[in-house]
Parts: C-alpha cells; sequence; structure tokens
C-alpha cells in the first residue's frame, strides 16, 4: 500500500493537533507509513487543493460541514465518532481513516 494522507479538519485546529499526534503514535507503532496533519475549517479547502489527501476526517464539532465537503472533495469524507475524538483514540480514528481510504479505493 502507498503511503496514505489523512487530513483532519476541526474548528479551530487546535484541540486535533493531539489527536494527529496520537494517531502518528499508533501509526509508528503498527509499522504504518502515513502523512497525518490537522487544519483548521477555514483553512481547509485551500489545504485540499494543497496537500491532496486520501480522505477528509472531520472533528464532530465541525459534522455539520460534510455534506459542503462530500460535495467539493472528490475523496472520502468522514465525521470522527465523537466517542474516539473525545478519548483522543489515535489508534481507532487512524484504523477507521485507513478503512476509509481503502473502501474508496
Amino acid at each position: 500500500m502507498t503511503e496514505s494522507k489523512i487530513m483532519l479538519v476541526c474548528a479551530a485546529g487546535m484541540s486535533t493537533s493531539l489527536l494527529v499526534q496520537k494517531m502518528k503514535d499508533a501509526a509508528s507503532a503498527q509499522g504504518i507509513t502515513t502523512q497525518i496533519f490537522a487544519t483548521a475549517s477555514s483553512d481547509a479547502d485551500e489545504k485540499l487543493a494543497s496537500e491532496k489527501p486520501d480522505v477528509l476526517m472531520l472533528g464532530p464539532q465541525v459534522a455539520f460541514l460534510l455534506k459542503d465537503f462530500q460535495a467539493k472533495a472528490n475523496i472520502p469524507v468522514k465525521v470522527i465518532k465523537m466517542q474516539d475524538y473525545g478519548m483522543m483514540n489515535g489508534e481507532k480514528v487512524l484504523a477507521d481513516a485507513l478503512d476509509t481510504i481503502k473502501t474508496a479505493q
């Protein structure tokens, strides 16, 4: 599997940066090579264009943007489960993102 690129979007980009680190730690522990980064919803369109991620994961606080992003992004878009986000469960969010990419291919 080629290296996947996972983009997380949240309201301001702050809380999600902790989740990104936990996802990177989980990927590293499992020997998975991936790029994971977070951005604020206000910068998401620009990042989508410049970074070309394989999947877009929305934080629960911006779940209302789902249909908007599904309409304009030609990649899978999914909302992170509230429980996984709240618990900062990087392993589960990483698995969910990778499964979403695999399913879309």
